[in-house]
């Protein structure tokens, strides 16, 4: 075990050689590197699988803190915005592999799985960690070796993010985890309107409509809402704005103004109390430290447009 540890942190080392995120040459596989502490910052992740090989980190959702390190993994089956927190020094850099999940694959292993196992019902959870396990190390050992060759990147590399995610929907939690996943329930109807959100957050979005579309009244939406996000509908747009605000500004280099209308902000004065209520730096000073901080690259940049951070 301590041999493959050491190899699978080689391997990421060499495949994650700058801070921040950095595509792999499999879509919807990327690296996380810090080569340093990070104190509570906002993020927003995409339905994904994240495993730490070194390093820690804690994700924080109202009062419950999610623990993800060489020891545990995060899934989280909605878009959520929490909060994060990294240990990691120079010498011991914080290195983790994400992996968006993919609605096809997940899907379709939902049915095999749901075709051979008849197990009570659980509730459904939007974000857990858990430990890793033997096959699952195992498997991101050769998810790595595969992504350190194009032609392994294009043919095996696929077959093993789906034996990922085969392992995670039968491990420990994987009951919760289908259960967020399936198509009927409150759950289900929350996480359309999150994607709609997503798909369409720099429209006027109504939540009484959101409502409607869930067939909810407004005050059980609200409250089957926050179950599940922690947060408000309003809220959570504006942090999805304010997230999407901050990726334009970096990737494109528009003003503020300018990412502020984009992502749907009638008012730039407005939208720049609420950017620096949610990172603790007005639009400019953030755009600057992060570029200051991370070696940004244009791969990594569309793969922070799935899993934000900084």
């Amino acid at each position: 075990m301590l041999a493959r540890q050491k190899r699978t942190i080689g391997l990421i080392e060499r495949l994650a050689p700058n801070e921040g995120f950095t595509a792999s040459m499999l879509p919807g596989v990327s690296f996380m590197r810090s080569n340093r502490a990070l104190g509570r910052t906002p993020v927003l992740y995409e339905p994904s699988i994240v495993l730490v090989c070194q390093g820690r980190k804690r994700g924080f959702l109202g009062a419950d803190v999610y623990l993800y390190d060489a020891s545990h993994y995060l899934v989280l089956s909605v878009p959520l915005p929490f909060s994060t927190e990294t240990e990691a020094t120079p010498e011991e850099p914080l290195l983790a592999v994400a992996l968006r999940l993919d609605p096809g694959i997940t899907t379709d292993l939902m049915l095999t799985v749901e075709a051979t196992e008849m197990r009570l019902p659980v509730a459904p959870r939007g974000m857990y960690s858990t430990p890793i396990n033997n096959r699952l190390a195992g498997a991101l050992l050769r998810l790595l070796e595969a992504l350190g060759s194009p032609l392994e990147a294009r043919v095996i590399a696929p077959l093993v993010v789906r034996e990922i995610c085969f392992l995670v929907l039968t491990g420990e939690q994987g009951d919760a985890m289908r259960a967020s996943l399936a198509t009927t329930g409150h759950f289900s109807q929350i996480a359309r309107a999150l994607r709609r959100i997503h798909a369409d957050y720099a429209q006027r979005i109504n939540v009484d409509t959101l409502g409607n579309e869930c067939g909810m009244s407004v005050p059980t939406f609200h409250r089957h809402f926050k179950a599940v996000t922690n947060t408000t509908p309003i809220q959570y747009l504006k942090s999805t704005r304010l997230h999407q605000a901050r990726l334009l500004m970096i990737r494109s280099g528009v003003t503020a103004a300018a990412a502020a209308a984009r992502v749907g902000y009638e008012s730039p004065s407005q939208f720049s109390r609420e950017f620096k209520r949610l990172f603790g730096r007005a639009p400019t000073q953030e755009v600057e430290q992060m570029k200051a901080s991370f070696a940004w690259s244009e791969p990594m940049l569309d793969e922070i447009g799935h899993i934000s951070t900084r």
